[in-house]
């Protein structure tokens, strides 16, 4: 019998039955979000309307918020929404689209995180080939070619989970359909398919941070050779915050998907997708951005320009 009319719905995980515990979650949630939400807009709104940011690495940053943006919004509003709604139900459809979008921007979101750790080799150990080599075109094709990898590798994970039989239960222990836990409710031994296809997405993903690694290496070695302390700093400080990214979604990814799936609820299952789920969106922002200086500057500039529109308009007003 097809999985289309065995399965109709599935049940997320709730994280309490408690009401109070329901609502403390949703609120959490909501800040996160919010706060993901605001970091995010700002980084795009202030690399689109400052020329003086209109350069590869910030073209790139702008994908990554996109990316963040769009990866945290496919799971957390359903999962408040939820825990507001005292209800653990997602449709089937809604289950097929997590699973379709979800990986679409997290797997483009690592796709760029490399092309990032390529842009910043290019710079500080190439810098005479540097606008040869990463100009407009090429920065375009390079993002381009980062969203389509994502949606064919996203393409091939959703139809290799969704072509199984879940004939034996419909309760998901995560709050977001996750294809471990999916395939975990199959009945089917094909399911072995989609396993294959997760290890070799594990060694795709070990070889973009092997590139990532021998790329910092490099940055990191050309670094100690420049006599200025201060080029150092700058450097080090684009740098290290990208490592510290890059290890975080990759770790947490890889514990996610390659570990055991237990029969029950698991703190560290929870954990984990917490982690490469809703914090790199939340942090990105914060710690590859905001302490950038240049950026720090162009968003006090936006920030003085629309008080300054206010202002003009309130005394049009009067």
């Amino acid at each position: 019998m097809s999985n289309w009319t065995t399965v109709t719905e599935f049940l997320l995980l709730g994280f309490s039955d408690t009401r109070e515990l329901q609502i403390l979650h949703f609120v959490i949630f909501l800040v996160v979000y919010l706060a993901a939400l605001v970091g995010n807009l700002l980084v795009l709104t202030v690399v689109t309307t400052d020329h003086h940011l209109h350069s590869p690495m910030y073209y790139f940053l702008a994908n990554l918020s996109i990316l963040d943006l769009g990866s945290i919004s496919v799971i957390v509003p359903k999962s408040m929404a939820n825990s507001l709604l005292n209800t653990r139900t997602i449709s089937y459809a809604g289950c097929v689209s997590q699973v379709f979008f979800f990986f679409l921007f997290y797997s483009a979101d690592f796709a760029v995180l490399t092309i990032m750790a390529y842009d910043r080799y290019i710079a500080i150990c190439k810098p005479l080939h540097y606008e040869v080599v990463m100009n407009r075109r090429a920065c375009i094709q390079m993002a381009a070619g980062a969203w389509a990898a994502g949606a064919m590798y996203s393409a091939v994970h959703t139809g290799n989970t969704f072509s199984l039989p879940f004939c034996h239960s419909n309760i998901i222990n995560q709050f977001f359909c996750e294809i471990p836990q999916l395939l975990k409710l199959s009945s089917s031994d094909t399911y072995r398919r989609e396993l294959a296809t997760l290890v070799f997405s594990a060694f795709l993903s070990l070889g973009c941070f092997a590139f990532i690694i021998v790329s910092y290496v490099q940055i990191f070695t050309t670094v100690w050779s420049i006599p200025s302390e201060q080029g150092q700093q700058k450097a080090f400080s684009t740098c290290i915050p990208h490592l510290i990214v890059v290890s975080l979604l990759l770790s947490t990814a890889v514990i996610a998907y390659m570990k055991p799936i237990s029969d029950s609820p698991s703190l560290l299952d929870l954990l984990a997708t917490v982690l490469y789920c809703v914090v790199p969106p939340l942090i990105n922002p914060v710690i590859y951005s905001m302490r950038n200086r240049e950026i720090q500057v162009a968003l006090k500039q936006l920030l003085h320009r629309l008080i300054l529109s206010k202002n003009n308009m309130h005394i049009f007003v009067l």
